[in-house]
């Protein structure tokens, strides 16, 4: 039997089941998208399917201290577009 994979939120600090969590991954050029396959190289960050989540992330500089880099608005607005379109809540 095999051991499930738990991650920890940037939002809220909750460690959750892999599976259940949506992956942003900073690839090798820098850009910052969401990896729902949560297979694509680069360096990832992981936050709960919720508004709230992305919201706490945000406010808490979450995704710059995971990326160990600034995050730019534009990237932000990219992520709260697919939580939009997802209906994330």
């Amino acid at each position: 039997m095999k051991a499930e994979v738990l991650r920890t939120c940037i939002g809220c600090g909750e460690t959750h089941d892999k599976k259940s969590m949506l992956r942003i991954v900073r690839d090798g050029s820098g850009e910052i998208h969401p990896d729902e396959s949560g297979r694509a190289n680069g360096r990832g960050a992981y936050i709960c399917m919720s508004a709230e989540c992305l919201e706490k992330a945000v406010k808490r500089h979450g995704f710059d201290r995971a990326f160990k880099a600034s995050v730019s608005a534009d990237d932000i607005r990219s992520i709260k577009e697919f939580f939009t379109e997802r209906d994330f809540r």
